[in-house]
């Protein structure tokens, strides 16, 4: 009698877990409608490390930002979230000993490819930092020009406009109409904040990076810097880093966790606040560490 041969045995039905890096590159998210899915990322930032000196405070990170969309930044201090949002607008260069590799993308093309003109990237790509920093010498009028004047590409006739526009947009127009020759010091630290946002609009750039906007507020100021993230972003790409997971959840759409460097783990914020795939980041939302 033959002899049956044993059977073989039978393929592992177990998929790989993906990486954080893979998750990022591979999203969106089967819930995500088919025009977000054809949609291509505003930024996409590829295998991007970066150093101060010879300590390394980002490893590959890989990350979607998509466009018209608000992406939180979180994670606890020294993660290396400020310094990733300095990545893509080219600031994390202008320290001393500060290096990157890895590539950035804005719209298809490597903001740090070699014919590309610096200066250009950070007014297309503009940043609100922590602490509200207007120009004390300035009135509030130049404060909001102060930008186009520096890249000569303010007409005399069509100052007022972008003025009254950039204003508009920040929320500050109806609170400084008739003292826009007053200094910029004289506003409250909220309208300060919300001046520096208006002197980035006022340059029309495409995407927002704001590092800890709020946390040199009061609860009032913070509350309407929210609300002015809301209604800008219908217009705009913003970045929020934040350590704030309350008003990263009020304010996302996207939210990515860094930890010690890397990126944990990104998709959209319900979802990370809810049902987040990684331990650590759910170990971080409730409060465990950080």
């Amino acid at each position: 009698m033959t002899a049956v041969p044993p059977l073989a045995e039978p393929p592992s039905l177990e998929a790989p877990v993906p990486t954080a890096a893979e998750q990022a590159l591979q999203e969106p998210q089967p819930k995500e409608t088919p025009k977000e899915v054809k949609r291509p990322p505003k930024i996409l930032v590829k295998e991007l490390n970066a150093w101060f000196g010879k300590q390394q405070v980002l490893r590959d990170i890989a990350l979607k930002v998509r466009a018209q969309r608000v992406t939180a930044i979180i994670g606890p201090s020294g993660c290396g979230k400020s310094t990733f949002i300095r990545c893509l607008n080219r600031m994390h260069e202008l320290v001393s000993g500060a290096r990157m590799t890895g590539m950035v993308e804005l719209d298809g093309t490597n903001i740090y490819a070699r014919e590309i003109d610096a200066p250009q990237v950070r007014r297309r790509v503009g940043m609100v930092f922590q602490q509200p920093n207007p120009f004390p010498s300035m009135s509030i009028g130049n404060n909001v020009l102060a930008g186009l004047k520096l890249t000569r590409t303010l007409r005399d006739d069509g100052a007022e406009a972008v003025m009254e526009r950039a204003l508009q947009q920040a929320g500050l127009w109806d609170e400084v109409r008739d003292r826009l020759d007053t200094p910029a010091t004289s506003l409250s630290a909220g309208q300060q904040q919300r001046l520096c946002i208006a002197r980035c609009l006022a340059v029309e750039p495409d995407v927002l990076l704001m590092d800890e906007p709020c946390s040199a507020l009061d609860p009032i100021a913070s509350a309407r810097i929210e609300d002015l993230i809301h209604g800008l972003k219908s217009h705009y790409t913003i970045v929020v880093v934040t350590h704030n997971l309350q008003q990263a959840a009020r304010v996302s759409d996207r939210t990515a966790f860094f930890l010690a460097g890397e990126l944990v783990e990104t998709g959209k914020t319900d979802r990370i606040f809810t049902s987040p795939r990684d331990t650590r980041t759910e170990d971080y939302i409730t409060g465990k560490f950080g």
